[in-house]
This record gives structure tokens, C-alpha cells and sequence, in this order.
């Protein structure tokens, strides 16, 4: 595709939309130009067709000056008014802009910091119109000196940086600067309930989509507690925040933090509060280890969204240029005042000039930058869309290309190539990470994987292994010459696999080989995860070793390859994070996740499991946690990801329909009830959850939305969307099994029911079985008083009097229904689970003491799971102390042997002969309590 031939296709694009626009007026070459490479631009002038003379002017156009937006006082101006002021001025200049840009040749950074500084003026306007509407009926906090005291606002990212591309998204973090009541006002508010809706007024008026469009996408999920946290904030409680709990990432998003508008008395103070936060007083070294993980979690992103010939998040993308110049600021920026700025082009000058960054790579690096800048620039400019991605399709590929003054796209991505290739070797400067020395690597295992003999190695195996390791091996390079892996992966395969077998051969097990092998066909086709193993020998290293610790591990990766991504760091990996923790941990997970994007947070949803669960299984594998805490993790990992499906299904369901009566984010009036091991705190891996729903509503309340329906319709519907955020199966899998059927009625009861009806069917309805699974159920999900309430009424029903006898016959029964369907008992292999003196004969019997003693000894229903209901009863004297050890101890080697089996695919029986002592003494505790 010759240059000119494609400047000819579209000229005669530019005029056809000229004639069009403006038939009667004479044709303008730089207005063609324009239309030819903007359908934005084309939309604008249809809209606005006088503006064209407007373009032309060249006064206007070297002109920065910022224009006003609103002529009248702030006050006087209607919501109507000032929506369509703010709209109408961000076409007005961004068309501006892309005259700039695409006609006249701007530079780059002339533009995007003339775009910012327009950006700021639109925000900075929409602050005073928001302040003032508010202040009309509520009047306003003032200081001691009776002035307003106003509402800072932060931005974040390339605003603060001064840095915004044509279609950039804007963070922003609100705050003020004290607690003071309102005064002036028809009535006087608190502070925090007057900023929060100054602050709501103003992401409005530049969020809201109306006739005329949106100014900005405003993200707010970079403030504190991201979405859980309140919409703005004081300076002390700010204060509090980041020094108590301020992450890492934090720290580099506040970096780039900037106060816009105009300036006044409280900046000072406010940059004073949160400079020790992100800035330490000494060289910050600690740094680099934070600086490797974000390296990997940048490596990570592009492998998740699968990003292709992405200019912003790809290897040598702006995201690394950022990332060296941050990453030096925070190591430096303590002890040099002057790198405490959040423009990258300013502190890539300081930055040179400190020596830190050679002179010429600090120019290299800028010019690099402003180049994909300018990529950036351009690809948004075509039709403001916020993409960093090369086009796919004719036209705009056309349009790249002319601007870039290249002859067709193939020397445009050589080009590009160019650029991010010379990027990426100063990020591998900055990261330092060494690699490590192949040329130390035994020829033998090099000639091992090039001949697929394993002949080859000397590493004493003995024959029979041998044979083992060499079927193998044949197999898996039998399998890999089937897929399409490409010149690259093949390349990194050759290097990769000597590693593979050098690392394997210290284990010496046929078994762990085949595990790894299995994984890295999986990961053949995507030469990313290919790239991470060879470049990364501790993330090999640690994959081997779980692979030889746990065949369930192994799945595990190979199913999720993004998995491998938790391997580069062991001292998180072997480390699970506090069993309070985990919710706390999903909000941050979820806080740079676009919370319409109901696909991308399923998604996240099973990938948050599938890494929380691989720490805990590392941990578990290599003995770091015992079998109680490793089910104990596992269920608070549950736990938390059902509150934030419910918290995800809850925000879908009133953008519908409105909340319920008296209901709110906080109080929804739902509750998630966990039976079975959810219940009794004994999840494994691959645990189903046994879930009720309940709700405390008005049978003939209705929701507060447009589209309005019944509140208990509304519970009903909330069920249905958590099962199918649960039970979809998207590229990740599903997220658990979810299994209701406990409910009242089972399948053919109502998914969700008031907890009253619930209370009434367990004391009118319910079987024996239903009392005895309400032994090990507890609410997971509810605020208090439900809580309370439910704990009253499992309370009431298991402490009911009971017919000893008819009690005893319905538990044998059903009992004796379980093995005869279930049990895999043999001569030869006991069935852990449902194997005569097994798990399920000793919840039974725990079930059995409960139902039965409850009446008289009312602190049996104290707990749901099952260690601990033996040891109240022993307490209460219930059963003895003897039986009590007896079972635990029964309990507590069962469980570990069935969890061991699961780890490592070994199914759910073991040898008869191992338990054989234990299953006897339990037979014979049931044999005294239910003949």
C-alpha cells in the first residue's frame, strides 16, 4: 500500500464529507485532511459546521489560552444549563486539539499537556458550580475566619501528570480540609454530608451521558477503600489511611498526584500530609523488590486480556517508560526534593540531570515516549476512543500510517518494533534482575532434549525409572509437534526444556516430570508463559517443587496457566494472607475493575479463588499449614468471594429495579446461610457449597427504581444472578458448584425466602435429615440482626424435644441408605468418607448428640463444626472424655488422609489395613449411641 495511493483514498474520504458538510463553501485542504482522519471531527462539524471557520483562524489556533466555560455566576447556572456548557466546551477544544494534532503536526507534548490544562479548567469549573448549587439550600463549612473551606480535588494518573491523551479516562480523589457544619443555609448539614454531595453533583456534570455527550469518564476507585470507602474525605482521616494502611501500588499512584484548579491556603498542608507516605527520607532501595512485581504484574495484565500489538501495556509499551521513571523517582525522590513531581517528562529531565539516568538514554527514553505518545494520540483522535491497540482495520490503519509518514503497515510495525524493543532493554536496566547462566547448563541435558533421548543423562536412575522418564519425554515431544507453537515459542521451548530436565533430575521422579511436562504442553501455544519460565529459574524451581509435592497443584496450573504468575515471588506464594483478610483483599482485587464490566468481574472472581487457593495448597504442600487451617483458609476464602458476589449481584439488581423498602448497600436485608463443610469450616479444593438464601423483607413491599417490582421478587431475582455469577462457566471455569438444594422444599421451593418461613417450615416441615444438616449451617453473609435472628431460631429447632428412639431409627435409616449407594468399601480399601467408622459415621453421630442432648444441654448448639461440638459434649458430659478423644483423633486422621488423596489425585479410599485399628473404635461409639 503505496503512500500515495493511500493519501489519495482518503482526500477523496475528506471530500466527500466536506461537500456534505459544506456544499456551497470552497474546498480547504487542512479541512479535507481533518475529515479524512477523524470521524470524530466529522461528527463534531456536522453538529457544529461554523466552527470550520473557527479552525482556520490562526490566531486561535497558536493560542493556549483556556476560554471560560460558564459566563454567569456559578450559582445562577441550572443543571441543564451547566451540563450542556461543559459538554459543548469539551468538543469545542478537543476538536482543537485534533487540528492540532492531526493537521498541523503539533508536538506531542505540547498537546497532551494543552489538553490536560483544558481538562483541569473543565473539572476545576464543574468543582465551582458543584460547591455553589450545593451551597444554595445547605450553606457552606467555613474557617475560623468565617471563609468557605473548600473541596480539593486530586488527579491522578496523566492528569496529574499533566499528561491526558484525547480519550483518557480521569481518577480523582476528593477531600477537605476540616470537620465544620455547614452555616449560611437553610439548615445546617455535617461536613462529610455536604462534600460527598458536592461530590456526587460533580462527577455528574462530567460523567453523566446526556444529549451532548460526556466531558469524562471519572474513575474514583483510586481513593481510599476504593469502592467500599467513602466518596471524599478529610485531610486527617486521609492522613490516618495512608500511614496505617496505604499499599504499595498506592504509593505509585500518588506519586502522580496533582491538586487542580486554582491554588489556595490548604494545598501546602495537604502535599505536607502525604509526602511521607510516598517518599521515603533515605535512598528507598526496599523499592526494587516492589519494582520486580509490578514488572511481573505488568506481564501478567498483557497475558490475561490477551493484548495484541498493544502500544500502552505490551513489553517496551509507555506503561515501561512510566514504570522506570517512577519506579527511580520513589527510590530517590526522599533525598531529591526536585524528583518530587508528577510529570514524567520534567522528572526524566531532573533525573538526567542528577546523573541517576545517563544524558543520551534520557533522551533516547523521552523520544521514545512521545513517539508512542503520539501513536496513542493518534489512534484516539480517529473516532475518541480510549484504545492504545494498532488498528486492525483499512481505514484507520491508512490514517496511522500517513501520519507516521510510513509507506504501509509493514514498516510501521518495524518501526514500532524499533522503538519498544530499545525500551525494553533499558526496563531490563532498571529491574536488574540477572539471568541466569545457561552456559553453566550440562551439555547432557541440552543433548537429552535435542536427540529425546535420555540416554543421555547421568543423574543414576535406575532402569526401571529410566524407561519412565524416556516414555515421557517421547510422548510429550510426540504431542508438541501437533501444535502450532510458532518460530518464537519453538525457540524458547529448545531453551526452556534442558532447564527443565536439569531442575527435574535433582527430584528424580517420573511422576513430577510428567506433572511439569503436562503444563508446559498447556502453556506451548503461548509463548508468554514459555518467556516467564525460562526467564524466571525461581519460578521454575518453584513450580517443580509444588508439582512434586501435589498432583492437584499441578491440574491446577495447567488448567489456569495465569497461575504461573504467582510462582516469581515464594515469599507470597507460601504465605496466605490472614484468614480476616481475604474480603479486604478481594475490594482491593476488584478496585481496577470496571464494575459494568459484569464479564471481566466473573472473570475476576474465579481468578482471584484460583490464586488464593494456590497459595493456600503451597502452603498446605510444604507444610507451612495443618490440615484444620488449610480448610479454615479455604472457607474464608469462600466466604469472602460469596459477600462480593453478593455485593456485585446486589449493585446489578438495583441499577434495575431500586432497592428494597428500607434497604441500602449496607443493610440489604439478605443473607447467605452455608451448610455442610462451608458450614462447618471444612472446605476443601474442590468443595461444592451448600447455600440458602433468606431475606427479612415486607411480603408487600415494593423497590424504590423506575422499573419497580416486588421486594420479595427482588430477593428472588438477587438468588437467580448469584447462581449465574457462580454456575457460568467462562474461560476461567465456574466459580464454585453452587448446590441449594437444603432450601426449604428443596428444588421446589423458593430460592430465597423470608427467614420466618424458613423458621416455620424447620419447626412444621422439616425431615430429621434437615435438622441434622442444620447442625452444620451458619450465616456467612448478613448484617447482624439477621444474624442474631438466625442463630435464635437454629438454636430453637436443634433444642427441641426429641423421641430418643424415633430419632435413632431416622439417622440409621438414612445412614444406611448413604453406604449402600455410596460407600466404596472393600477387603482390600476403606472408603474414607462413607466407609463403616468413616467421616460421614462420625458427623452423623455428632449430629445425633446435638439433636438429641440439645434439650437439656443448650450449649451443644453453640458451634457448627464438628471438633468442636465433641468437645462441648464432652464438656457437658454428654459423651466421655474418652470417646471425645477417640473421635477427634478418628476425625481429625481421616480428614488429613482424604485431603492428602486430593492433592495428590489419589481418589477417596486408602488401604483397609492403615485405619483399620480407628474405624473399629468409631463402629463401636455408634454401636453405643445409635444400635
Amino acid at each position: 500500500m503505496e503512500q500515495s495511493h493511500m493519501t489519495c483514498e482518503l482526500m477523496s474520504l475528506g471530500q466527500q464529507r466536506f461537500n456534505e458538510l459544506f456544499p456551497e463553501s470552497e474546498a480547504h485542504d487542512d479541512v479535507l485532511k481533518l475529515l479524512a482522519l477523524s470521524d470524530f471531527a466529522y461528527r463534531v462539524l456536522a453538529q457544529y459546521p461554523n466552527w470550520k471557520d473557527w479552525l482556520l483562524d490562526d490566531g486561535v489556533m497558536r493560542s493556549r489560552h483556556c476560554e471560560e466555560v460558564f459566563t454567569s455566576e456559578v450559582q445562577d447556572i441550572s443543571e441543564q444549563e451547566a451540563f450542556h456548557l461543559l459538554r459543548v466546551y469539551r468538543k469545542r477544544y478537543w476538536l482543537k486539539i485534533m487540528w492540532l494534532d492531526l493537521v498541523l503536526g503539533n508536538d506531542v507534548a505540547d498537546s497532551i499537556e494543552y489538553q490536560s490544562r483544558l481538562s483541569e479548567h473543565l473539572i476545576s469549573n464543574a468543582n465551582k458550580w458543584a460547591f455553589a448549587q450545593v451551597a444554595l439550600s445547605n450553606g457552606m463549612p467555613q474557617n475560623e475566619a468565617g471563609a468557605p473551606l473548600p473541596m480539593l480535588v486530586l488527579g491522578m494518573g496523566k492528569l496529574g501528570g499533566q499528561e491526558l491523551n484525547f480519550s483518557s479516562d480521569i481518577d480523582l480523589i476528593f477531600t477537605y480540609p476540616r470537620t465544620a457544619k455547614t452555616q449560611g443555609g437553610r439548615r445546617s448539614i455535617e461536613a462529610q454530608v455536604f462534600y460527598t454531595k458536592v461530590a456526587q453533583k460533580l462527577i455528574a456534570a462530567l460523567d453523566q451521558r446526556t444529549m451532548d455527550g460526556q466531558v469524562f469518564r471519572v474513575d474514583m476507585r483510586l481513593r481510599p477503600f476504593g469502592d467500599s470507602g467513602p466518596l471524599v474525605m478529610s485531610f486527617a482521616a486521609m492522613e490516618d489511611y495512608y500511614q496505617d494502611q496505604g499499599r504499595e501500588w498506592e504509593r505509585y499512584a500518588m506519586l502522580k498526584a496533582r491538586l487542580l484548579g486554582e491554588k489556595n491556603p490548604y494545598w501546602d498542608e495537604f502535599k505536607a500530609l502525604i509526602r511521607p507516605f510516598v517518599f521515603r527520607r533515605y535512598i528507598d532501595f526496599s523499592v526494587i523488590e516492589s519494582l520486580r512485581k509490578m514488572k511481573h504484574m505488568i506481564a501478567q495484565e498483557v497475558r490475561r486480556k490477551g493484548l495484541k500489538n498493544n502500544i500502552k501495556l505490551g513489553a517496551g509499551g509507555i506503561r515501561e517508560v512510566e514504570f522506570i521513571v517512577q519506579a527511580l523517582q520513589m527510590i530517590r525522590g526522599g533525598r531529591e526534593p526536585d524528583l518530587q513531581v508528577p510529570s514524567l517528562l520534567s522528572a526524566l529531565n531532573v533525573l538526567a540531570r542528577l546523573e541517576v539516568i545517563p544524558a543520551k538514554v534520557a533522551t533516547e527514553l523521552q523520544s521514545q515516549y512521545l513517539f508512542l505518545r503520539r501513536v496513542e494520540q493518534y489512534l484516539q483522535a480517529f473516532n475518541d476512543e480510549q484504545t492504545q491497540t494498532l488498528p486492525e482495520d483499512a481505514i484507520n490503519l491508512q490514517r496511522l500510517c500517513m501520519l507516521l509518514n510510513v509507506e504501509q503497515p509493514a514498516a510501521l510495525y518495524k518501526l514500532l518494533e524499533q522503538v519498544q524493543s530499545q525500551i525494553r532493554r533499558e526496563f531490563a536496566q532498571v529491574i536488574g534482575e540477572e539471568a541466569h547462566d545457561c552456559e553453566a547448563l550440562d551439555p547432557s541435558f541440552t543433548s537429552a532434549w535435542e536427540h529425546r533421548d535420555i540416554g543421555y543423562l547421568e543423574i543414576g536412575l535406575c532402569d526401571e525409572e529410566c524407561g519412565k522418564w524416556q516414555a515421557v519425554l517421547s510422548a510429550f515431544y510426540t504431542g508438541i509437534t501437533k501444535k502450532q507453537i510458532g518460530v518464537r515459542g519453538r525457540d524458547v521451548l529448545d531453551r526452556l526444556m534442558p532447564l527443565v530436565l536439569r531442575e527435574v533430575s535433582t527430584i528424580k521422579s517420573s511422576e513430577t516430570l510428567q506433572s511439569v511436562l503436562d503444563i508446559v504442553a498447556k502453556i506451548a501455544s503461548r509463548t508468554a508463559y514459555l518467556e516467564l519460565l525460562y526467564e524466571n529459574l525461581g519460578a521454575l524451581q518453584q513450580l517443580i517443587k509444588l508439582c512434586a509435592h501435589s498432583l492437584w497443584i499441578a491440574q491446577q496450573i495447567a488448567r489456569h496457566p495465569i497461575l504461573l504468575d504467582e510462582l516469581i515471588d515464594p515469599a507470597v506464594l507460601y504465605r496466605p494472607i490472614p484468614m480476616n483478610a481475604y474480603y479486604n483483599e478481594i475490594q482491593q482485587y476488584f478496585l481496577r475493575i470496571d464494575e459494568e464490566d459484569l464479564e471481566l468481574q466473573m472473570e475476576a472472581l474465579r481468578q482471584f479463588k484460583q490464586t488464593q487457593q494456590l497459595r493456600i495448597a503451597a502452603a498446605d504442600a510444604t507444610g507451612v499449614l495443618d490440615i484444620m487451617k488449610v480448610s479454615d483458609h479455604l472457607t474464608a476464602l469462600a466466604e469472602s468471594i460469596v459477600a462480593k458476589a453478593v455485593d456485585i449481584a446486589w449493585a446489578q439488581m438495583v441499577a434495575r429495579y431500586g432497592q428494597p423498602e428500607g434497604a441500602s448497600i449496607d443493610a440489604k436485608g439478605f443473607a447467605v446461610i452455608a451448610y455442610g463443610k462451608a458450614g462447618g469450616f471444612e472446605l476443601g479444593y474442590d468443595s461444592d457449597l451448600d447455600l440458602v438464601f433468606v431475606h427479612n423483607c415486607d411480603g408487600n413491599s415494593q423497590t424504590s427504581g423506575g422499573k419497580s417490582i416486588s421486594s420479595r421478587q427482588f430477593y428472588l431475582k438477587l438468588a437467580q444472578r448469584l447462581m449465574h455469577l457462580f454456575n457460568t462457566r467462562t474461560p476461567s471455569g465456574i466459580l464454585y458448584e453452587l448446590d441449594t438444594r437444603l432450601r426449604p422444599e428443596g428444588n421446589s421451593g423458593l430460592l430465597a425466602i423470608n427467614i420466618e418461613s424458613f423458621y416455620q417450615y424447620q419447626q412444621e416441615q422439616a425431615w430429621t435429615w434437615e435438622h441434622q444438616a442444620l447442625v452444620r449451617a451458619r450465616m456467612i453473609v448478613g448484617e447482624q440482626a439477621l444474624v442474631n435472628r438466625f442463630h435464635s431460631i437454629r438454636h430453637d429447632i436443634l433444642s427441641q424435644p426429641r423421641q430418643v428412639d424415633d430419632l435413632q431409627d431416622d439417622i440409621v435409616t438414612m445412614r444406611a441408605k448413604m453406604r449402600t449407594h455410596l460407600s466404596k468399601d472393600s477387603e482390600q480399601e476403606f472408603d474414607l468418607k462413607q466407609g463403616g467408622g468413616g467421616m460421614t459415621d462420625i458427623e452423623f453421630l455428632t449430629q445425633y448428640v446435638v439433636l438429641a442432648f440439645s434439650h437439656d444441654f443448650p450449649a451443644l448448639t453453640g458451634y457448627s463444626d464438628n471438633i468442636r461440638i465433641l468437645e462441648l459434649a464432652s464438656r457437658e458430659g454428654v459423651i466421655s472424655d474418652t470417646e471425645q478423644a477417640v473421635l477427634t483423633r478418628a476425625y481429625c486422621q481421616l480428614r488429613e488422609c482424604y485431603h492428602l488423596n486430593s492433592l495428590n489425585g489419589r481418589g477417596k479410599t486408602i488401604e483397609a489395613q492403615h485405619l483399620r485399628e480407628q474405624s473399629a473404635m468409631v463402629k463401636q461409639i455408634w454401636q453405643a449411641y445409635l444400635k
